[in-house]
């Protein structure tokens, strides 16, 4: 399971595990709402106030994801929702067929609120919180979100600046939900050194 900052390395970790070992990965950002749905968190203070609060767990849909990683565990084949963030609406689903690989990966903001689910289900194979500097994060995230267009620019700059801010606190959420700290290069080393034999399929569980 790969938590953190938006802009951290999540995806990028998740890739570079799946390039070393074959290992699918499963977005967990696709279990968004759509943006509108009533009732969705705002931000109540600074200047995107009034906004949706992408970043709060009220935004996803916890339970959806949590029911697809454990049927992934189980059966090795789920759907999935697509979803397009610069529009803020699911767009289609796909099925995601994990085949003989013997780990997969679940990357998103929100890993840690499904992290206890997985552990209790005895699926949870480990846990990380990808960290980088705040200054690293926030360039990497704005870049990011400006190539990809996910919201106005003004907006993007003001979000960057505010979950610079956030970002102990989400750390510690994480850490909270037994997440291990880790830059993404940190990580990928202990992974690999765990698992520098497993290229075979093998029991199904649900990885770092």
């Amino acid at each position: 399971m790969l938590a953190g900052p938006s802009g951290a390395g999540k995806s990028r970790l998740a890739q570079r595990l799946e390039d070393r070992f074959g290992w699918p990965t499963l977005r967990l950002d696709d279990f968004y709402r759509d943006g509108d749905e009533p009732g969705l968190p705002l931000i109540h203070e600074g200047a995107n106030a009034g906004l949706v609060d992408w970043d709060h767990p009220g935004t996803w849909h916890c339970e959806d994801a949590e029911a697809a990683l454990l049927e992934l565990c189980r059966t090795g084949a789920t759907d999935v929702p697509v979803y397009s963030i610069s529009e803020s609406r699911r767009t289609g689903a796909q099925r995601l067929d994990i085949g003989d690989a013997a780990v997969f990966c679940a990357e998103g903001i929100f890993a840690p609120d499904v992290v206890r689910a997985c552990r209790e289900a005895g699926v949870l194979e480990a846990a990380y919180c990808v960290t980088q500097h705040r200054a690293v994060t926030f360039w990497r995230r704005l870049s990011r979100d400006l190539r990809e267009h996910r919201k106005p620019p003004l907006v993007l700059m003001r979000r960057g600046l505010a979950l610079a801010r956030a970002q102990r606190d989400v750390v510690r959420r994480a850490v909270d939900a037994g997440c291990r700290v880790a830059t993404g290069d940190k990580a990928f080393t202990e992974i690999v050194a765990a698992h520098a034999g497993d290229r075979q399929p093998g029991k199904r569980g649900l990885a770092h």
